[in-house]
């Protein structure tokens, strides 16, 4: 399972993804500005995601990352819950490392250490050597976020 570019065609995957993790990112499945971002995000090139291998006609989006070259940050993570600890996070991670500019810092939003179902994503991102910069807020579904920055990422 490779990261690759997301599709036009794969809309409707992604907001099936997004609609599973609303519940601790706020409402995006519904949401016309959050549609119209994704789709812009993979007309340009800044989403990527994994997909399982084909079952007849389909294929299972595994999980998605968008990034912004003009911020230097992963702006939206998410992996599918039944295909979570397997790595996939790590793989979509890394790769969207590699399109971002490491000579410069390097950001992403993610929740505070207080939410204890954010511990997976908070530990994906340490071990990439992201460090808690600033206080987030609360993202639209009221949970406590942080701005984690990465310093000198050389690669793993």
């Amino acid at each position: 399972m490779d990261v690759v570019h997301a599709k036009a065609t794969e809309i409707e995957a992604w907001i099936l993804l997004a609609r599973e993790v609303e519940p601790l990112f706020g409402p995006m499945a519904d949401n016309i500005d959050f549609q119209a971002t994704l789709r812009q995000a993979i007309a340009s090139n800044t989403a990527f995601c994994i997909s399982s291998e084909p079952h007849g006609n389909n294929r299972e989006l595994i999980g998605g990352v968008v990034i912004s070259k003009e911020t230097n940050e992963i702006t939206w993570l998410a992996v599918s819950k039944k295909y979570r600890g397997k790595g996939s996070g790590q793989k979509l991670v890394e790769f969207a490392l590699g399109m971002l500019n490491f000579q410069k810092n390097i950001f992403v939003q993610t929740f505070d250490k207080s939410v204890p179902e954010g511990t997976s994503a908070r530990n994906l991102y340490s071990g990439f050597g992201f460090s808690d910069l600033k206080d987030g807020g609360l993202n639209p579904a009221g949970v406590p976020t942080v701005i984690m920055q990465l310093e000198n990422y050389r690669g793993i």
